[in-house]
């Protein structure tokens, strides 16, 4: 199954969720897209709920649903909660720690970031999106991408970088310091109803 490209918003209107972490998609219009969206009142099965979840968390991240899959089955061989060590490896990919930086406004953009070559780990030139950062890496713009129109615009209207992460905005340069716990990661996602419905 091939990435989803069409429109971000009337996705995020369908499924209840700000995609892009700005609130924008849903704060004029809260409601589903479509004619009858306004009026629609649908009660959804418990397997509606468990797809619907999944569907959340899968566009949230940007994945295609085997790359989304993959990542499942390898958390469900760690240690610990199988939701829980689910979510924090998603945290953990490195277009969305360039999102959580604040060095791209959307995860679409970070990814574009990292797919074009612009963004480093501990020195080295990443251009794989899926990358699995470790506690302790550094993060960081090739020299030549440090003053990129939109990275400025980026960081200038970032306000909150995650207590997992620290960030020298001069020096455009970010640390992972540890794995997120759960309680710092998204409140919207119901990540037991993502376990059930792989478990079917």
């Amino acid at each position: 199954m091939s990435r989803y490209t069409g429109p971000s918003w009337k996705l995020s209107r369908r499924l209840g969720i700000s995609l892009s972490g700005t609130g924008k998609e849903i704060e004029k219009r809260p409601y589903a897209p479509g004619q009858h969206g306004p009026t629609q009142r649908i009660k959804l099965s418990e397997y509606g709920l468990q797809l619907q979840e999944k569907q959340k968390l899968r566009h949230m991240y940007g994945m295609t649903e085997r790359q989304f899959h993959n990542v499942f089955v390898k958390a469900g061989k760690q240690q610990g909660v199988h939701g829980e060590n689910f979510m924090i490896l998603l945290e953990t990919r490195l277009d969305n720690l360039v999102y959580r930086l604040g060095l791209a406004r959307t995860r679409r953009g970070a990814r574009q970031l990292v797919n074009h070559g612009h963004v480093t780990v501990d020195g080295k030139r990443v251009d794989i999106p899926s990358y699995s950062v470790k506690p302790g890496q550094v993060i960081s713009l090739r020299e030549k991408s440090m003053n990129q129109a939109s990275v400025v615009e980026a960081i200038e209207a970032n306000s909150f970088v995650p207590e997992y992460l620290t960030f020298d905005a001069d020096k455009k340069v970010g640390t992972f310091t540890r794995l997120p716990e759960r309680s710092e990661l998204s409140a919207e996602i119901n990540e037991a109803f993502i376990v059930e419905y792989y478990s079917r």
